[in-house]
C-alpha cells in the first residue's frame, strides 16, 4: 500500500515561514533571557520582515497554485505582501520608543505582530474559503491580544474585549456563509464555486444568496463598513497607539485583499446584485465616516472615523470591478499604509507616559516648536484629504476614474464631495499646529531614532508616490494583469 503525500512547495510560502520562524525565535529568546534588551528583539523582528520582503521579491512574476489549489502565488498576492511587510516594519519602528516609555517589557509583542502579518499573507494568497478563514483567525487572535496589551489600562482592556466579542460575532457570520456556499456548490475553492454556478441556465439558489450575504457581512466587519463599523472608534481609541496604526493599515489591507478576490472569483454569478449592495455600502460608509469625523475632538477617534470613510472610497474600486479599479485599490492601500502609520507615529511622539496627546488642543503651536514634525503631519493630513501632490490624491484619482470608466459617475461625484468634506477635519489639525497658541506648556520631548526614521520614511514615501507615481502604478498594473 502506497502512502500518498501531496507535493509541498515551501518556496511558495517562504515569506510566511520566515515570519513565523523569527516570531518563534523572539519568543524563545525572551523566555530564555528575560533580561535581554527588548530593543534587540525589535531589531530582530525588522530583520525578519526584511528577509520576508526579499523572499517575496524573488517570487515576483510567478503564478502558481499550491497546496491543492488552496493558495495562489501571483503578483496580486505578492503586492499585498509588500504592503503588509512595509506596514509591519514601520509599526515595529514606531513601537520601540513607545514600548520603552510605557515599560511594557514583553518580547511577545513583536512576535504577535509577526504572527499577525503571516495571517494577513495567508488571507491575501488564499483562493479557498478555508484558507482565507485560517489566515483571518491567525491575524485576528494576535490583534485581539495586542489591542489589550496595556494590561493595567482599563480602556485598553475594554478595547480588546469589544474587539474580541465583535470579531467573534463577525467570524460566526463568515463561517455560516462558508457553510452555506459549500452546501450549495460542494466546494470551498473560489474558482470551483464560480464554475458550479456560472454560466447558469436557471436561477441561482436562494441559499447561495444567503451564504454570499453572510460572507459580505463577515468581511464588512473587518473592513469596517457602515453599519458594521461600531467597534472601530472605541477599539482604535483604547488600543496602544502603535497597534492602532497597525490595525488601521494591515488589518484593513488584508480584509480587502481577501474580499476583492472572493468578489471577483467566487461571486461572479451574482455580480449585478452584488454591485448594487456594494454601491450602497460605499456611499453610506464614506458619508457616515466623514460626517461623524467632523465632530471628533479626540484625534484617535477622528482617524478611526477617517479610516471608515477611506474604506468607503476603496469599496468604489470593487463596484467598478475593472483593471483601473483594482490597480487603484492596490495603490491606495499602499499610500494609506504610509500616511496613516505616519500620522499615528506623530501622535506617539507627542504623547507622554499616562498623558497621550490625543486631543486636538494638544497640537496647538507645535508647528513652531517642532517644525519638521509638524511638516510631516501636514503632509499626512493633506494626503489623507486627497490633495495633490500627494499619494492620497493619486489613489483617489485612480479609484474615481475607475468608477467613471465603469459608468458609475454618480458614485464618483459622491466620493469627490466626501473628499471635500474631509478637508475640514484634516485641515483643522494643520490650523491647530500653525495658527493656535498652545493651551499648556509642553516639556521638551526627545524622539527615538527609530520613530524619527519611521516618520520621515512615511512622509518621504507619501510625497514620492504623489510626485512620481509611475513606478508604483506600473507594479500595480502588473499585479492585476491576470485577474481578468
Amino acid at each position: 500500500m502506497e502512502l500518498f503525500l501531496p507535493d509541498i512547495n515551501l518556496q511558495a510560502i517562504a515569506p510566511e515561514i520566515i515570519l513565523v520562524v523569527f516570531a518563534c525565535v523572539i519568543l524563545l529568546l525572551d523566555a530564555i533571557f528575560p533580561r535581554f534588551n527588548k530593543t534587540y528583539l525589535a531589531f530582530l523582528a525588522v530583520v525578519g520582515t526584511f528577509f520576508a520582503f526579499r523572499s517575496t521579491i524573488l517570487c515576483w512574476g510567478r503564478k502558481e497554485y499550491v497546496f491543492r489549489e488552496m493558495m495562489v502565488i501571483d503578483n496580486f498576492s505578492l503586492f499585498f505582501n509588500f504592503i503588509f511587510l512595509i506596514g509591519t516594519a514601520l509599526t515595529i519602528l514606531i513601537s520601540v520608543g513607545y514600548m520603552n516609555r510605557e515599560k511594557f517589557g514583553h518580547g511577545e509583542y513583536y512576535s504577535l505582530i509577526l504572527f499577525a502579518t503571516s495571517g494577513m499573507m495567508f488571507m491575501g494568497s488564499g483562493v479557498d474559503l478555508i484558507m482565507i478563514f485560517l489566515g483571518l483567525e491567525i491575524m485576528s487572535i494576535s490583534i485581539y491580544i495586542l489591542a489589550g496589551f496595556e494590561k493595567k489600562n482599563p480602556v485598553s482592556n475594554e478595547s480588546a474585549l469589544k474587539y474580541f466579542l465583535l470579531g467573534a460575532f463577525a467570524t460566526g457570520f463568515l463561517l455560516y456563509g462558508i457553510a452555506l456556499l459549500y452546501g450549495v456548490t460542494g466546494s470551498t475553492k473560489l474558482k470551483a464555486i464560480s464554475q458550479s454556478l456560472y454560466p447558469s441556465s436557471g436561477s441561482t439558489s436562494p441559499l447561495f444568496y444567503i451564504g454570499a450575504g453572510l460572507l459580505i457581512i463577515g468581511f464588512s466587519f473587518k473592513i469596517a463598513t457602515v453599519p458594521f463599523h461600531m467597534w472601530v472608534p472605541d477599539v482604535y481609541q483604547g488600543a496602544p497607539t502603535a497597534i492602532t496604526a497597525f490595525m488601521s493599515a494591515g488589518v484593513k489591507a488584508a480584509a480587502f485583499a481577501a474580499f476583492f478576490r472572493v468578489v471577483q472569483t467566487a461571486l461572479t454569478s451574482i455580480q449585478a446584485d452584488l454591485t448594487v449592495v456594494l454601491w450602497i455600502l460605499a456611499v453610506l460608509t464614506m458619508t457616515v465616516g466623514n460626517v461623524i469625523a467632523i465632530a471628533q475632538e479626540n484625534i484617535k477617534r477622528m482617524l478611526a472615523y477617517s479610516s471608515i470613510a477611506h474604506a468607503g472610497y476603496i469599496l468604489i474600486a470593487l463596484v467598478a470591478s475593472n483593471e483601473i479599479g483594482a490597480s487603484g485599490l492596490l495603490f491606495y492601500l499602499l499610500a494609506y499604509t504610509l500616511m496613516n502609520i505616519g500620522a499615528f507615529a506623530v501622535v506617539i511622539f507627542l504623547s507622554k507616559k499616562e498623558d497621550e496627546a490625543v486631543n486636538l488642543s494638544d497640537y496647538a503651536g507645535i508647528g513652531f516648536k517642532y517644525p519638521v514634525l509638524a511638516l510631516c503631519m501636514t503632509i499626512f493630513m493633506v494626503s489623507l484629504s486627497g490633495i495633490p501632490p500627494t499619494a492620497g490624491f493619486i489613489g483617489k484619482f485612480y479609484i474615481f476614474s475607475a468608477a467613471v470608466k465603469a459608468n458609475y459617475i454618480g458614485l464618483a461625484v459622491i466620493g469627490a464631495l466626501n473628499s471635500a468634506v474631509s478637508v475640514f477635519y484634516y485641515f483643522r489639525v494643520i490650523v491647530m499646529m500653525y495658527m493656535k497658541e498652545p493651551v499648556k506648556e509642553r516639556t521638551e520631548l526627545m524622539i527615538s531614532p527609530s520613530l524619527a526614521a519611521a516618520i520621515l520614511c512615511c512622509a518621504l514615501g507619501v510625497m514620492l508616490l504623489g510626485v512620481f507615481p509611475s513606478a508604483a502604478l506600473h507594479l500595480t498594473r502588473a499585479s492585476v494583469l491576470f485577474l481578468w
